[in-house]
């Protein structure tokens, strides 16, 4: 079982959502991310949120429409994004998507982010028109060539990240120790059909990239 969650970020850094869409995929909506679905014609399994983005006339249909619609106060501790990952995590799935939750505001985005971290050891992807966010523990780790998806970057989520060590990719590394605000791990290319990148300890995020237009 794969979940994919759809958010309410701005419908214009969406990949294809019909391109990740299969037997397997069980869809869920979050706030206004669950309109987003449904104008898409996915019929999301469940929709979290306080839906405070939507008019009551639309809140009322999804009611209508969906057997699942947990609604939330707008007053709470907790992003609708992390209601809805929380739930996820739970389920055991294979991978989780998220979808929808870059673009616009700031806040919203680093905070997406944090949620990554939250659960770095949950295989879990952040995914844009452009782009694929992923958070690594320590380990060896094995990276695919994607056309779709040609820069690969890597930032230190911890103070430093021992150890790094990139084999098949321009530019390779061996054993080095990188410090969090070093771009020295910005814009690499795989040069084979799959490369690996391994270190010792901290957390890395990796990126994923396409240039504008190119997807």
């Amino acid at each position: 079982m794969f979940i994919h969650i759809v958010g309410g970020g701005p419908k214009d850094h969406l990949p294809s959502l019909s391109c990740y869409d299969g037997e397997h995929v069980r869809w869920i909506g979050v706030d206004r991310g669950t309109k987003t679905l449904l104008e898409a014609g996915i019929r999301p399994m469940r929709a979290f949120g306080d839906f405070d983005s939507l008019t009551a006339e639309e809140i009322a249909s999804l009611q209508k429409m969906l057997d699942h619609l947990d609604i939330w106060p707008a007053e709470k501790d907790k992003t609708d994004m992390e209601i809805a990952l929380d739930w996820a995590v739970q389920q055991e799935a294979e991978k989780i998507r998220i979808f929808g939750a870059t673009g616009g505001r700031l806040d919203h985005l680093f905070g997406n982010v944090q949620l990554l971290i939250k659960y770095a050891e949950k295989p879990i992807e952040m995914i844009d028109k452009q782009n694929i966010v992923t958070i690594h523990l320590p380990g060896t780790h094995t990276v695919s060539y994607d056309e779709r998806y040609r820069y690969v970057s890597y930032l230190p989520v911890s103070d430093d990240i021992t150890g790094m060590t990139l084999e098949g990719f321009k530019y390779p590394l061996t054993n080095c120790h990188i410090f969090r605000g070093s771009t020295l791990c910005i814009s690499n290319e795989l040069i084979q059909a799959s490369g690996t990148f391994s270190f010792s300890k901290g957390i890395l995020m990796m990126i994923r990239s396409s240039d504008a237009g190119t997807i």
